[in-house]
């Protein structure tokens, strides 16, 4: 590689969703992704990412970060660098994957060796079912019940016991998972965690706000609880301790791979379960994401699922399971 002569090239890119999709938060109708590109003349490397409103970040804001990043210095080419140089978030995660998928095509190697981490040749994901009335949730489930783990999103209100419960009804065997998005209050969780101990759901993910779960080390936890938006980066773990059991790593949190790996062994080592997640975006942006999972890990990497079309050499999802990515996807 040339380092003398990398360029770099940023672009936002709009995928349609197969059908709008939503959380607590909002709707979406599509995914806006920014898309990274480091060249050397003879290899290039890509990654992407998904600039997240609730952390004040847009496709501007990312492009803007990135447009300042120069490759000609050493800095600009030096994953360890870009931690220092850009914030956790998008603009670092694009950067960041792009950085190692060259690297991994000027090698000849995959970006898990370059790792030395050891990749499950097919991981299980859960399938996501968007925010809805208990019925139209019941029925996506319907729709998916031979899948062995659904991710229900959930609002707050007083429907999302009957939600779960049209879920559990609608597909008896899969193992469930369900996310607020902070939505929560604290007479809602009291009222509702124990029964949904009592529906098998296995993970409660994000159920107050993140500057107001200091509560949770009070609370009683029938269900494990997992950290979205309270956990970025390892940096976050030592206040997350008390209060989950579990972390969700989510690399445009992370700000790329790099983090997400340091993240990932600082958890397991404190002992927290990991979730693996993802926002909507194309196989390009689950890639490298694809490489951390342990079998014993939970795994929602179903982005590319909710879009109308996914790019070329995408990944494999069969039977509830992704495959490895391919060289010419990434990595």
């Amino acid at each position: 590689m040339n380092s003398h002569n990398l360029e770099l090239r940023v672009a936002e890119q709009s995928w349609p969703l197969d059908k709008p999709f939503r959380i607590a938060r909002g709707i979406s109708t599509e995914a806006r992704v920014v898309v990274v590109t480091v060249s050397d003349g003879q290899h290039t490397g890509r990654g992407e990412a998904v600039p997240i409103s609730r952390y004040n970040q847009n496709a501007a804001s990312a492009i803007s970060q990135l447009e300042k990043i120069d490759l000609k210095r050493a800095e600009g080419r030096n994953r360890q660098q870009i931690q220092k140089l850009l914030p956790a978030g998008a603009a670092r995660n694009a950067l960041d994957c792009a950085l190692w998928d060259l690297e991994a095509k000027v090698s000849g190697k995959r970006a898990w060796e370059l790792a030395k981490i050891q990749i499950v040749d097919a991981v299980e994901t859960a399938l996501t079912i968007g925010l809805d009335t208990p019925e139209k949730m019941a029925a996506a489930a319907q729709a998916n019940k031979t899948a062995p783990l659904l991710k229900l999103k959930l609002g707050g209100d007083n429907l999302d016991l009957s939600r779960v419960e049209g879920v559990r009804k609608a597909a008896p065997a899969a193992r469930l998972l369900v996310d607020a998005n902070e939505s929560w209050s604290q007479s809602h969780y009291r009222e509702n965690a124990p029964a949904l101990r009592g529906l098998g759901v296995e993970l409660i993910e994000q159920p107050f706000p993140a500057d107001a779960d200091d509560v949770l080390e009070t609370l009683d936890h029938p269900v494990p609880v997992c950290a979205d938006e309270s956990c970025h980066t390892a940096a976050d773990l030592p206040r997350l301790i008390n209060r989950y059991e579990a972390i969700n790593v989510k690399l445009d949190k992370t700000g790329g791979l790099t983090e997400a790996l340091l993240l990932t062994e600082r958890a397991r080592e404190s002992g927290l379960k990991l979730l693996f997640g993802c926002m909507v975006c194309t196989s390009l942006g689950i890639a490298p994401a694809r490489l951390l999972p342990a079998a014993t890990d939970y795994v929602d990497l179903d982005g590319p699922l909710l879009l109308a079309g996914d790019r070329p050499h995408g990944l494999s999802y069969k039977n509830g399971k992704i495959g490895i990515p391919s060289r010419e996807l990434w990595g």
